[in-house]
């Protein structure tokens, strides 16, 4: 008798634990599933279109004359964090000037992910940068105990628009900093502007402040997931900027940055280094990341993709480099934008495929988070008080109120719209050097793969998952979502 009580004790037990053990996430599978394709192309109407609901069926060996897209859910890789742009001081005093009809369909076109492209990410500064009326500070200078330091400036334009952004995003968007120079008294040139270095005796004044800053935000309700060391690092810019070699980066992390975020219960905050073009961010990733005392408090990497100026094409590899290198640190895509503005150029194609090559590569290379540059700027490019007039995906022209949407904003938008936070990439591959394409699998079980197609011409090509395919038709020119 006691044997059958023991039996039946065990029994109980063992099913007690099956049933508390984590259900099996579902394979995914295209079995009943439709596809709906969104579409943006050149020289038509169509603007994150739904143009078509395909179906799947048998898929055998494609040919090599054909075009095919495979994606292979089974394969996956890293988690997407979001995409966004930056509320620049210019983003927020243009924004100001719109009626308040004109500022609600804004929101509602960046943020309001039914109604708009739906991003997940904002980009802000510490003090001034080239996209601000002038250059400012949040402290008198030369005061290196930081009495005086105040956020007023921004509570004019900034910090009210970054607000309305987080409450039309549905209360969160994730939120990081960067400084583009510290004051002129901390540093070499004496100047703000220039480049110059953070002279040694106020490093531990300048880290301080970095903790100011996300405190007095975060006592605003806007809350800081992490900041970068410094913008463009290697630049002397004319505008606000400051050079740290790797070597000072890493020791200023080591020394100060990272203790004293930990110190003043910051230390959650997280660490973005480098912050710069993808040429040389292999470079300071060994050095940074060699120190384990200065990897420590890093985060992960930030990049931009300017580094075409010398003439050369985008240095993609650089950043699959990294990421099979330091696999346990994080890549984002921190700062992109066209550069010489021309209102003539408003509609220029190529400014779109710019944003689709680049985010397609980058996401398939590794990076979780891709922000623009500017969410906004006026009929001029700006403003911006050095002349370094740029586009955005979205101008207002500030003499008629109206608001001008490049296609830009939609290249973005087949991103960020249909790639939701938590999403995992996928295996996605072409067979053909006319079309780019990536795939992430949403958290509720549907997948959103992008094909944009870079040729002059209409193309038809294979959407292969395994057994299973579709046959869809991409015009020329043109990028896609296919949602299933």
């Amino acid at each position: 008798m006691k044997k059958n009580s023991l039996k039946i004790l065990c029994l109980l037990f063992s099913v007690a634990a099956i049933a508390q053990q984590p259900k099996a996430k579902k394979e995914f599978t295209t079995s009943g599933k439709k596809i709906t394709v969104y579409t943006t192309a050149e020289n038509s109407k169509l603007r994150l279109t739904s143009t078509d609901n395909l179906t799947f069926s048998a898929s055998k060996q494609p040919l090599e004359t054909e075009f095919s897209v495979f994606v292979e859910p089974a394969k996956k890789f890293q988690t997407f964090m979001g995409i966004g742009g930056a509320i620049t001081d210019a983003s927020a005093e243009i924004f100001a000037k719109l009626s308040k009809e004109k500022q609600a369909e804004f929101l509602n076109a960046y943020y309001d992910q039914q109604k708009g492209i739906g991003y997940s990410l904002l980009r802000t500064t510490i003090q001034s940068s080239d996209f601000s009326s002038g250059s400012y500070s949040y402290i008198e200078e030369g005061d290196k105990d930081l009495k005086t330091f105040s956020i007023d400036h921004d509570r004019q334009y900034r910090i009210p628009l970054i607000k309305q952004a987080i409450q039309k995003a549905g209360g969160k968007l994730t939120t990081y900093v960067a400084p583009w120079s510290p004051n002129a008294f901390m540093k070499s040139n004496k100047n703000v502007l220039k480049g110059g270095t953070l002279l040694p005796e106020y490093y531990q004044t300048w880290a301080n402040f970095y903790a100011k800053f996300i405190k007095a935000y975060e006592k605003e309700g806007i809350p800081i997931w992490g900041t970068s060391t410094q913008n463009e690092p290697m630049a002397t810019q004319t505008w606000e900027s400051c050079v740290y070699t790797a070597e000072a980066e890493r020791d200023f992390i080591k020394n100060y940055l990272g203790p004293t975020l930990k110190k003043e219960n910051l230390g959650d905050k997280k660490i973005i280094v480098w912050d710069h073009n993808r040429d040389l961010m292999n470079y300071r990733a060994n050095v940074i990341y060699s120190d384990p005392e200065a990897a420590k408090y890093v985060w992960g990497m930030g990049f931009h993709w300017y580094e075409t100026w010398s003439g050369g094409a985008p240095m993609f590899d650089n950043v699959a480099k990294v990421n099979e290198a330091y696999p346990d640190k994080k890549l984002m895509f921190t700062e992109g934008c066209v550069e010489k503005f021309d209102a003539a150029k408003y509609q220029f194609w190529g400014n779109a495929e710019r944003y689709g090559t680049n985010m397609i590569h980058d996401f398939n290379n590794g990076t979780v988070a891709w922000t623009d540059w500017n969410i906004l700027l006026d009929q001029n490019g700006g403003p911006n008080h050095v002349g370094n007039f740029c586009f955005a995906p979205i101008h207002a022209d500030t003499t008629t109120g109206e608001l001008i949407y490049t296609p830009s904003f939609y290249y973005i938008g087949h991103f960020s719209k249909f790639i939701r936070l938590n999403a995992i990439r996928v295996s996605t591959a072409v067979s053909r050097s006319a079309l780019l394409s990536t795939s992430f699998l949403n958290t509720d079980g549907t997948m959103a793969t992008i094909v944009m197609n870079q040729s002059a011409n209409e193309l038809t090509y294979n959407l292969i998952i395994g057994a299973e395919k579709s046959v869809v038709k991409i015009p020329a020119h043109a990028i896609q979502t296919l949602v299933y």
